[in-house]
């Protein structure tokens, strides 16, 4: 008889711990992973500008006044970087901004944290462990969006195009910021936007922002960021791909090679 009201109890107890509400998530605006490539193609003056540009966008009352607009005024960030397929890491978890006080206490903490190189380019592996974070981060967000930042294709980890693919069967969009300072080299594509374009971009409303220039590198992740927050249309004639098409006609560029850096990397070392 004992043993059966043990059983009896235990029951109940688990019946009573199935019927308890599960934690609710918290309402955002946008949910943000910025992923940024620090592979040893980015250079420690490209490396101080794109964290430059990160830290200038959320110290912008342009963006403050573009989260406090949201529906419900909020949006949450973290912060990543990436460059080889098993080498991405959290600089700044998961992070509620809410306005000028919560977007400073952002950007103070990204602008003292040291920068790192590391090698490989795998975008394929920071889609993955990004979207591993928009569905563990625990927010009910109107938008969810992966914002990568590289200056070099794929050439490591599966394909980009399948990391891609898994990204949007989940309602992420992934935008992108193609870096194109410096003249290609070993590991490189000539037209870094058109891969972007054709194998890394995706999703409702993707867009992308070239950054051509060192002088323009700043305003390229600023703008970016400003449209993100905002689901904001291009501005004017700015360099950027919207919906994954071109300003200028897609039939005036050839298409991408989603494999070209794959391609290169064995080339280059004679496999």
């Amino acid at each position: 008889m004992r043993r059966v009201l043990v059983m009896v109890s235990m029951a109940l107890a688990l019946a009573a711990g199935s019927a308890r509400p599960a934690r609710a998530e918290t309402e955002v605006d946008l949910a943000l992973v910025i992923a940024v490539d620090v592979s040893f193609s980015m250079d420690p003056e490209e490396q101080a500008l794109q964290r430059d540009g990160f830290v200038e966008a959320f110290r912008s009352p342009v963006v403050h006044d573009a989260i406090r607009r949201g529906a419900v005024g909020r949006i949450a960030v973290v912060y990543v970087e990436w460059a080889g397929a098993g080498d991405q890491r959290v600089l700044i978890p998961w992070a509620l901004i809410d306005g000028p006080g919560t977007a400073a206490r952002f950007a103070d903490e990204l602008a003292s944290r040291p920068t790192r190189r590391a090698s490989r380019t795998s975008i394929s592996g920071a889609l993955d462990f990004s979207v591993k974070l928009q569905e563990e981060g625990g927010f009910a967000a109107t938008r969810r969006v992966v914002d990568v930042s590289g200056d070099g294709p794929n050439n490591q980890g599966r394909p980009v195009l399948a990391a891609r693919a898994d990204a949007l069967a989940r309602g992420i969009t992934v935008n992108g910021l193609p870096i194109m300072l410096k003249e290609p080299g070993y590991f490189d594509v000539a037209d870094l936007d058109l891969y972007y374009r054709d194998c890394v971009i995706g999703g409702q409303g993707a867009f992308m922002v070239p950054a051509r220039s060192k002088e323009q590198f700043r305003d390229a992740v600023k703008t970016k960021i400003i449209m993100e927050v905002a689901a904001a249309p291009i501005p004017g004639p700015a360099p950027a791909v919207a919906g994954g098409n071109l300003v200028v006609p897609a039939q005036d560029s050839p298409r991408g090679n989603c494999l070209a850096g794959e391609q290169q990397w064995r080339d280059r070392m004679g496999n």
